[in-house]
Formats: structure tokens, sequence, C-alpha cells
């Protein structure tokens, strides 16, 4: 049956509640029913859809009658209350203790529902067939990938289903579940990557330390044994993190508990094997690969993008929606100018629609003949909306000082969600919004510049704004961008990359040619020497005027009046404790900015080099990326063998299969 899930107001459709699936699980003193929700993800033009499985938490006692009788009518429903707590609200503010309690509660949901609903698939073969009873086969048919520490707690919890319920040994069980596990990391910031006090584990889920306890004694044994004597190795590589308050660290777990640890872009895996997890490297160097992100085209052209995607297809036809690699046949055709202009047509009619879309939502009218200046991610110090900031507030200086002089028209959209703790994240929208309030209404700028903050950055707002970018911003600080996603959803929806040498822009750099992208800023070795002799905000702020204008005006109030301290602890972060180094790349960012404004100028040759980009976005599918997993991580051999249609005969289907195992 259709239903309503928790998290959706309205009922969807496509979300199937199965009933037959309850699982109990015990979470702290409470006894928690996690409630499956199905939905079917199709493929493309294979026959084949799989299932995407939801957990909602429920109460096994919805209302105790006793207590209501008597008088204690939120007793009565206390325990529902709390049940449904942990899955009514995503990303709950872990800033205090209830908070975070919260968040491991929500993790071992997730996880001991799904670890319990795959042990049921495994011991379920063929109708009629005896439940398997053996795991000796479990890794083989079996693989989960660890996305981040976040459902680090299913290591310890296969580990207890295992011992605890399938009475296996221990040696037997860590087998299995070493080779069962796989752990993709896509953050190299110290704060991102979970560590759980020990206090908290030991209240909610004791039973999962103990077990980490003895994970963590074993994996100090072999590194004695590798290492004698260095006791700074067995403290750097522990689980357990002494320093202050007890901490598990949830990506030494994943780590340890898995047979491969892999980053998400070449200078991302890079890092992590260098310097995030040197030491789990250097003992165990055959564990760490890359698998480079990807994006599917099915979504981030086809669907998001057809007059695009039916251009290309009339160019090169439309075997490219399945292998991505066939777009670089567009290199043929930089030069036709046929293609130039239809290309130029499409992107326009783009941005009218989301022209007319922004008129309509948010009230302001702009040019849909300016540049889209676009920066949509998570709101983040490391990302530097600051710097895109600070580059507007200049542009804008620049038209006041000369409203005559030539500028070319911009209309800078940013949007993102910071998260519900965060507070710099929600004082740099705060400063966003107050810059947009003053210069969208002052008459000497007209709409030469426009800035627009996106309320509600999401998938389907995503859908409607890259297609009708210009130029895409990726400017985060070298060395902090795990890979990105949206750079390349830009880059083959036909929009410019200004960017640092960080996260996959470098990739994209390569395999575009470093000349058809407009990268500036500092590299990863340069901002390392700058932590090496320090960075000093205050030598930049002197030293270049416009950076100064800019910051004296935050300072002062100009944006806020009302209350001129408004932006303190942002101007107090900037240039007291920016590890992110703003000031450090401000000369050359805007340097490049003169670039692209110069460049589009020229219609021709700006469409030229986004012909380029596109056809160089085919290492960047999302079918090249799961190959890999698939070949390199999960033992299995990808096929394009279709699922029969029901009015396909089964033979014909088994002949197909023999001839592709004979290939």
């Amino acid at each position: 049956m259709s239903c309503m899930c928790p998290l959706f107001r309205l009922p969807d459709p496509c979300l199937w509640v199965r009933l037959q699936r309850l699982y109990f699980l015990p979470v702290f003193v409470q006894v928690v029913l996690a409630m499956p929700y199905d939905t079917p993800i199709p493929g493309y033009m294979n026959n084949t859809v799989n299932t995407m499985r939801l957990w909602s938490a429920k109460a096994p006692n919805d209302f105790n009658l006793k207590d209501f009788n008597v008088g204690d009518y939120i007793e009565a429903v206390l325990d529902r209350n709390l049940a449904e707590n942990i899955s009514r609200v995503l990303y709950p503010n872990d800033n205090f203790f209830e908070g975070k309690e919260l968040r491991l509660k929500q993790e071992y949901f997730v996880v001991a529902a799904t670890l319990q609903d795959i042990i049921r698939r495994f011991k379920t073969t063929k109708k009629g067939s005896p439940e398997r009873t053996s795991f000796e086969s479990f890794p083989d048919k079996v693989a989960v990938q660890l996305n981040d520490t976040h459902p680090a707690m299913a290591i310890p919890e296969l580990m207890r289903i295992f011992v605890d319920i399938e009475k296996l040994d221990w040696d037997t069980a860590w087998s299995l579940t070493q080779r069962t596990f796989a752990y993709t990391n896509h953050t190299v910031l110290p704060e991102a990557l979970e560590r759980w006090p020990v206090e908290l584990l030991e209240k909610l889920l004791p039973r999962h330390l103990q077990i980490i306890y003895r994970i963590n004694q074993l994996h100090l044994d072999r590194i004695a044994t590798l290492y004698p004597e260095n006791m700074n190795k067995l403290r750097k590589m522990s689980l357990i993190e002494e320093d202050g308050c007890k901490r598990v660290n949830m990506a030494h777990l994943c780590i340890v508990g898995s047979h491969a640890v892999n980053g998400v872009a070449e200078i991302h895996s890079n890092i992590i094997k260098t310097d995030v997890f040197r030491d789990f490297s250097e003992m165990e160097p055959q564990k760490f690969q890359n698998k480079t992100n990807g994006i599917t085209p099915r979504r981030w052209l086809l669907l998001c993008n057809p007059g695009l995607a039916e251009l290309i297809a009339e160019v090169i036809g439309e075997d490219y929606v399945k292998d991505l690699y066939q777009l670089k046949k567009l290199l043929e055709f930089v030069d036709d100018a046929a293609l130039i202009r239809d290309i130029s047509r499409v992107k326009q009619d783009n941005k009218v629609k989301f022209a007319q879309y922004l008129e309509k939502e948010y009230r302001v009218k702009i040019n849909p003949s300016s540049m889209f200046d676009v920066h949509v991610k998570r709101i983040h110090e490391y990302k530097r909306q600051l710097l895109n900031c600070l580059h507007i507030i200049a542009m804008y200086n620049r038209i006041r000082m000369k409203p005559a002089a030539l500028f070319v028209p911009r209309t800078v959209i940013i949007g993102g969600k910071a998260a519900p703790g965060y507070h710099m994240a929600k004082m740099i929208i705060r400063l966003i919004t107050s810059v947009a309030e003053v210069v969208n209404n002052d008459p000497v700028v007209g709409s030469k510049l426009k800035v627009i903050f996106l309320e509600n950055y999401r998938v389907s707002l995503a859908e409607k704004v890259i297609p009708a970018t210009d130029l895409s911003q990726q400017i985060s600080t070298a060395g902090t961008e795990a890979s990105g996603t949206g750079n390349m959803k830009f880059m083959l929806n036909g929009a410019l990359t200004i960017g640092t040498m960080d996260g996959a822009n470098v990739e994209m750099a390569e395999e575009a040619g470093e000349e058809n992208l407009f990268i500036f800023g500092m590299r990863v070795q340069d901002v390392a020497d700058m932590d090496q002799k320090g960075y000093d905000a205050m030598s930049y702020y002197k030293r270049i005027p416009e950076l100064k204008q800019v910051m004296d005006q935050i300072t002062s109030g100009f944006f806020c009046p009302k209350n001129p301290d408004l932006f303190k602890d942002v101007t107090d972060m900037l240039f007291k404790y920016d590890r992110f180094k703003v000031f450090a790349d401000f000369e050359d960012y805007m340097k490049a900015q003169e670039k692209v404004s110069k460049l589009y100028q020229n219609p021709k040759e700006w469409t030229k080099m986004v012909i380029r980009n596109i056809a160089a976005t085919g290492k960047f599918s999302s079918d090249r990326t799961i190959k890999e997993y698939a070949t390199e991580v999960w033992g299995v051999q990808p096929t394009d063998l279709k699922i029969p249609s029901p009015n396909e005969p089964r033979e014909a289907v088994v002949e197909k299969a023999k001839a592709l195992r004979k290939m």
C-alpha cells in the first residue's frame, strides 16, 4: 500500500510500507520497531528496478491505557514519542548532549535495521529451500559500503550479530566483517570525522563499546608487533582517543573494520594517504585507493536540461547517454557555427525560464542577458562563500565609483543550507542577504548587478538553476574539498568553472585543459607552506586597497546600519582565526573574475570553451564510478544483460547470458 512517510507532508504513491518486515531493535532502555518503506529506483531502459529501503521508528505500544486512566496523559504516549523522535528530524542540532544522543540513536537505528534485513535476505534463499546456516559465503553475497563515518556502528553491530546471535567464534566473525565492509572517506576536516564520547556509548550501546574495545586491543597488538616500542604509533592509531574526554574515533574504526578505503578524487585520496590517515596507509598500503565521484547524466542532463540533451543527440547520436565518453566527439564541432549558435540559444532559453521563476518566487526582476554567476552548495567556511561575498561588494564599489564605465552585467546567485548548530554559517547567510538588500535597491547599480540568495536549496531547485548557469563557482581552499559533484553537473550543462585546484576541479582541468577553466589561488603545497610559516590576514588587508575598503564597510555596519556590530563574529574570524585563508586568495580571485568578464564579452569564444568543457565530462559519469567500485571493491563484474520484460521468453534471456559469459 502507498503511504505517508514521516519526512513528507503529502502521501507518496511510490513509497510502500512493508508491514511484514518489522524489526525489533534495542535502543538504550527502550525497544523500538523499525518499519521499512520501499521506494523503487528504476534503471535506464534496462528493465531493472532497484529498491531503496527507508526506515521509520515506531513504538511497540502506541498508547498506555493504564497511565492514561490515572491521569498521566503525557506518560501514556511517552514511549511512542521517544521512539518516533529517532526518525522525526533529519540532522538534529548536536551542539548539546541531547542532540548528540539523538544523532547516535539515529545512526545506530538505521544500521541495525538494515543489517537485520541483510541477514534475513542472506538466510532466505530460493522459495521452499532451507535457510542458509553457514556464513562462509556472506562476503561473496553481501557488500556494505560505509559512506563516511555516519554508518560506522555497523561494524560492531555486525560483530554482535555474528558472535552473540549466530554464535560464530571471534576470528571467523571478524574475518567475515572485514571482507564485507568498505569505507569511503568524504572529508579531510578533522571536526567532520565523528568521535563519539565513550560515556555516551557506555550509556546507549554498552555491548557495542565492549566489542569496539576488543577490536581496538587486537588492532593495537598488531601495531605493537609491527612497530615495537613505538608508543606514538599506538596513540595515533588507536580507536580510542585518550586526550581529555575519552572518545571513539569512528574513522579509525571504519579503516580497521574494512577491506578497502577510498577517497573520492585523486587529490583527496592522496591527502588521506599522505596526511589524514598516513600511519594506516603505511601499515596497509593495499587497502587505500581512489574512486573519483561521478554524476548520472540521465538526471543531470536528460531530465533537467532536455534542450541541451536533444541538441547533443542531434550532433553525435544518442549513445552518449549510456557512454558519456562519447561526448568527446563534440570536439570535432568546436568551430561549427551552427552548434555554437544552438548551444547559446539553449542556454539563453534556460536563463529566461529561470529568470521567470526568480521573478515569481523571489519578486526580483533580473536581466536574463546578464551573466548568471552561481555558487550553490552547503554553507561552510571552507567552501568560502565569504570570498564570493567580498567580490560582490568589490564589484558594487566599482560600479558606484564609476557608474558610466563599461561593466558586464551579473546576476550572482548563492544558495545552500547551514547546519542547525553552525553559527558562523548562519552569519555568512545573514551577511549575503544583507549585501543583497543594499545592492539590489541601489538605483546607481540598477540592472548591472543583482544578488539572489536561493532559499531552501534542494535537488529540485538545482535542476532549475544548473542548466541556466554561465559561471560555476568552486572556490574552496585547496586541500579542503574532497571532490564535489556540483562542479561536474555545471560542467555537463554548459557552465564554465572558476575555481581552485581542489577536489575534482583538478581532474576537470586535466580532462578539459587548464586553459578552459578559470583557475586561481594557492595550490595544496602553498597552503601547507603558509600553515608552516603562519597566515597573517592583516598584511593582506593593509596591502590590498579594495580588500581594505570592503572589510571597512562590513566592520562599520554599512550593510546593516541598524545593528553595526552584527557581523563582528565574521570580521573577527577573517582577521584572527580564518583557517581557510580567504584574504590570501582574494587578489588572484579578483583577477580571475576579470578574465571571466572579458571572455563573456566575446560570446563566440565563450561558447567554444563551453563546448570543450561539455566534451570533457565523460570521466565524470557515475556509470564509470560504480563500475570501478563494483570491480575493484565489491568483487563483482558489471554486465549489460537486461532482465527480461514480462512478454519476453525466458529462453532468450538464458541464451543472451551464455553469449555474454563467452565474451
